[in-house]
């Protein structure tokens, strides 16, 4: 369930420092009762850019194999993988 906060808590930050680890979500802040901010703490911050960009990554590979892109077997791709980082150690 998310957190909404009215901007007037914003002064107690303990408070929200506590809730922001504790629920490990974003908390929504609102100003004359609309969304006005999103208060989060940096592990969840890197947690979702995190998630954005294999999200991102996973949906250009998708793209790229709708549109004819290049395909190889698991262990082909294994095997050029082996060689390119571990075969020069």
């Amino acid at each position: 369930m998310p957190q909404i906060i009215p901007l007037k808590d914003l002064r107690n930050t303990s408070k929200i420092t506590e809730l922001c680890h504790e629920t490990k979500e974003p908390i929504f802040v609102t100003k004359n009762g609309y969304g006005d901010l999103v208060v989060m703490s940096m592990e969840t911050y890197e947690r979702i850019i995190s998630t954005k960009q294999a999200d991102a990554a996973i949906a250009q590979s998708e793209k790229e194999l709708k549109t004819g892109g290049r395909c190889l077997e698991a262990e082909t791709a294994l095997i050029a993988l082996r060689r390119k980082h571990f075969d020069n150690v």
